[in-house]
């Protein structure tokens, strides 16, 4: 049974929502995905903080259209899949690319990345990139180990003058 306006008016809307509330979109083509590897993909997005929402192109170029580079979305075959990340940007991505690695049927066909639209090997480079916590712990890390060199730099040189005070007192004749 086909959709009202008002349907339709709705499902451009809850798009739109989503495409505003996440911090990065990948487009795929899922024509000839299994429902059982969708419901999977489903599951790993959902353990990162995304979504995976089959849409029609004709609804996503509505809600593309002021965006340059929207063409994109041409290029893939049958019906869109958008995996929306909402906690990460590389989230989504790297899910993504890992399906895909494994399902030839599932192509990456761009996102959007910060309101932009991005090429498919723009998310495929966003896919290799550590994710946030693996980065702000590398950046934890590098402002910690000049501080702990410091204290042990302190630290040695706290233990250089026990050293010497003590080997004075024990060459020191007694009286």
């Amino acid at each position: 049974m086909p959709k009202t306006k008002e349907q339709k008016k709705e499902a451009l809307k809850s798009i739109q929502d989503k495409l505003n509330d996440s911090k990065s979109v990948v487009f795929s083509s899922d024509n000839g995905l299994g429902v059982k590897t969708a419901e999977d993909l489903r599951k790993e997005l959902k353990k990162v903080g995304g979504e995976y929402l089959v849409v029609k192109k004709t609804l996503l170029k509505k809600v593309l259209a002021e965006m340059e580079g929207s063409d994109q979305i041409n290029d893939l075959s049958g019906s869109v899949a958008l995996s929306f990340s909402y906690d990460d940007e590389v989230a989504a991505a790297s899910v993504l690319n890992k399906f895909s690695k494994g399902n030839e049927t599932l192509s990456i066909g761009g996102g959007i990345l910060e309101n932009k639209l991005i090429l498919p090997e723009m998310v495929k480079r966003l896919a290799t990139l550590p994710s946030k916590e693996e980065l702000l712990s590398k950046v934890v890390g590098s402002l910690q180990a000049p501080i702990s060199g410091m204290v042990n730099v302190l630290h040695g040189n706290l233990r250089n003058l026990v050293g010497v005070l003590s080997a004075i007192k024990d060459n020191k004749p007694t009286e």
